[in-house]
């Protein structure tokens, strides 16, 4: 028999044999590399987690595109080899394109009124997503993306011959660069550096800081100094997965990624003006249109990439109506402090 003093230790232990035995392990994957600021993020996510659940869920992350690229990461969710992903916008385009919409070309003229349109229509967002079952932790801000070349585009007919890049499945950037007489490369976000390498790609859209992170800075020499479309990215758990859990551990998994999103984009925002600053010093030139006419003509062709948008019914009309609406109110001054 145990001696009244053994006794406290195998219940402790027959607890915690219980809890690893009802663990839930979310594995995640994402082309965000080991060391990066988003990876640091998530690692102290994946710690809290574990604590404020005594164990009954755990993170588990595949960085660095290890799983694949994003549809492959989809494909693995939807077989229960995975149960989450970060993803960009584009990337969930082929199950829930309006999420894309924040993205047009040319859209948001400042970061307010970003900020004032998402305030307004990141939870509609968000069930968008559940309802195509997938669950989303958090949309976060992965910034501008501006035109980065190895020739200088400073006009809209300096696209011509370019051998641009964009996301896989990316309808949006498909229709803007067509009406420019551009034919993108499509490719996977795993596919880029070595496209640079190689030639098959000389243009690339990215933000300053995602550019750095993942070397395509390396492979380019100029950037336009125009900020092209703002680029959103989402953690998303596959929604039977994140349903298994009790409603007290979905409420701690969203908070801590939610709180951790927060930071990364606090992060972003400190780290547009250095991104801008080390390019410089690595001699890449940023160059603006010639005249205020060729900047009309870039807004031309994103005004032309929205009604185009519209015609091919990919979008939701009532989404895109929403987000001029709250545009229009912002500008006029009726949504201003």
């Amino acid at each position: 028999m145990l001696s009244r003093r053994l006794i406290p230790l195998f219940v402790a232990a027959l607890l915690l044999g219980s809890a690893a035995a009802h663990a839930k392990t979310l594995k995640i994957a994402t082309v965000a590399p080991e060391g990066s600021a988003w990876m640091r993020e998530m690692r102290a996510v994946a710690t809290e987690i574990d604590r404020r659940t005594a164990g009954r869920v755990r993170l588990k992350f595949y960085p660095g595109g290890v799983m694949g690229n994003d549809k492959t990461v989809l494909r693995k969710m939807r077989a229960g080899q995975l149960q989450g992903g970060a993803f960009t916008s584009g990337s969930l385009a082929g199950v829930y394109p309006d999420l894309e919409l924040y993205g047009i070309p040319l859209l948001f003229r400042s970061r307010d009124e970003v900020d004032y349109v998402r305030s307004r229509m990141d939870a509609g967002m968000i069930d968008g997503l559940q309802k195509v079952g997938l669950s989303a932790m958090a949309i976060n801000d992965q910034s501008f993306a501006y035109l980065m070349s190895q020739k200088p585009a400073r006009e809209v007919a300096d696209l011509e011959g370019a051998k641009v890049w964009i996301q896989e499945g990316d309808s949006m950037s498909l229709t803007g660069f067509g009406l420019a007489g551009v034919s993108p490369v499509q490719l996977s976000l795993a596919d880029v550096y070595t496209a640079l390498q190689t030639g098959l790609v000389d243009t690339i859209a990215a933000p300053l800081q995602g550019a750095i992170a993942l070397q395509w800075h390396t492979k380019v020499r100029y950037v336009t100094d125009v900020p092209l479309s703002y680029l959103t990215g989402a953690l998303v758990i596959e929604g039977r997965a994140f349903d298994a859990l009790t409603s007290e551990d979905q409420r701690v998994v969203r908070e801590a990624v939610r709180e951790a999103a927060g930071r990364l984009d606090a992060e972003t925002l400190r780290g547009e003006a250095g991104a801008r600053k080390a390019l410089e010093s690595e001699g890449i030139q940023f160059v603006s249109p010639t005249t205020p006419e060729e900047v009309e003509r870039w807004h031309d062709m994103a005004r032309s990439t929205v009604e185009t948008l519209r015609k091919e019914g990919i979008y939701s009309e009532a989404v895109i109506d929403e987000i001029e609406r709250l545009l229009a109110e912002y500008r006029s001054g009726a949504g201003r402090p």
